[in-house]
């Protein structure tokens, strides 16, 4: 009988992969891309290689964290023209497929199929993906988005997994609530102090008593992450933004708040040009800041009423400034603008 099945592929460390692939010989190195590639200045890990991995880097740490971790690895700087080719040619190969193909980024999106042999789908992703781009990619098989994302962690490598509603228990039921799509560190840490620490745990808990906690609707919604509840519609609807930041990280730690605002009302004006040219007025501004050494802090404030106005903008980034500790010095600071909802055809 033809069921509905969600495919999540996921290319194998997708940028170091492209990496290896320009340059084969750093095939079994450990390669580390991030910031420009120069571990002596400050930027961070986008990706790292499995070999890289292997010695504890990973994406979001500090390229200095990372060279001293394996001082002889390949740094190379981040190549977004590069790795958007390649990601087109397979988001274009799974589109030949016959699949509905939904883009999650660069290097995963959600499938769409309707078949008796899932697996057999996914061995021809695999092989199509390979044939046309030299890159390996895993694939998570789901009866729903949520749970075919988490799958295709325990296909990788260059594998495939199945987890439904048959099996979630069994697979999920003791980890930690941080193995659910959705819920970080904090979240778990706050779920931990009421006792809640694993996924079966969380399944049978009060959602009442979690929406007083978390919200009303966020509570009712961990409860049912807990039970592997997830969305099933894929659609091939581009994905749109939300909203456009920039950010700078300093090479050297700024403890003068007027050149923080000063750097605020450039990286304002950057992103006021990014939603003009989406003709998307902004109605949200978020600020960033990380302190020295690496404590990270965002504040945000709705707009009056939605701008293309840079100068308006900017004054509002400056002014969430003041929610800030001027006594510390600023390591990175970034800008962000969330949009009106696109206009439909």
């Amino acid at each position: 009988m033809t069921g509905h099945w969600v495919l999540h592929v996921d290319l194998d460390q997708f940028i170091a992969a492209v990496e290896v692939l320009r340059n084969p010989a750093l095939a079994g190195r450990p390669v580390i891309v991030g910031g420009r590639g120069d571990p002596t200045e400050r930027g961070v890990v986008s990706t790292a290689s499995y070999e890289a991995r292997e010695h504890g880097v990973g994406s979001g740490m500090p390229l200095r964290v990372a060279a001293r971790k394996i001082p002889d690895a390949v740094f190379l700087p981040v190549d977004a023209d590069a790795y958007n080719e390649v990601s087109d040619t397979v988001m274009d190969t799974l589109r030949g497929l016959g699949v509905v193909v939904e883009v999650l980024g660069w290097d995963e999106a959600f499938l769409g199929a309707d078949t008796d042999d899932p697996e057999s789908v996914a061995r021809t992703v695999q092989r199509a993906v390979f044939d046309a781009t030299g890159l390996h990619c895993s694939v998570g098989i789901g009866d729903n988005k949520l749970r075919a994302k988490i799958a295709t962690g325990f296909g990788k490598p260059r594998g495939m997994f199945r987890l439904t509603r048959d099996n979630w228990f069994a697979v999920m039921g003791e980890r930690g609530t941080d193995a659910l799509w959705g819920i970080g560190s904090r979240t778990a840490k706050k779920l931990d102090a009421l006792g809640i620490r694993t996924v079966r745990e969380l399944a049978a808990a009060s959602e009442q008593d979690l929406a007083a906690r978390f919200g009303p609707k966020t509570g009712p919604w961990l409860v049912g992450l807990g039970r592997g509840v997830g969305g099933t519609t894929v659609t091939a609807e581009p994905w749109v933004a939300r909203s456009h930041g920039r950010e700078v990280t300093f090479q050297q730690d700024v403890d003068d708040w007027a050149q923080v605002a000063e750097h605020a009302r450039r990286l304002a004006a950057r992103v006021t040009d990014d939603i003009r040219a989406e003709q998307r007025p902004g109605v949200r501004v978020e600020v960033k800041i990380r302190y020295a050494p690496f404590t990270t802090h965002t504040t945000a404030r709705a707009l009056p009423d939605p701008t293309l106005d840079p100068q308006v903008v900017a004054d509002a980034a400056v002014a969430l400034l003041d929610r800030f500790d001027h006594s510390r010095r600023v390591r990175l600071l970034g800008v962000r603008v969330v949009m009106t909802d696109p206009v439909k055809d």
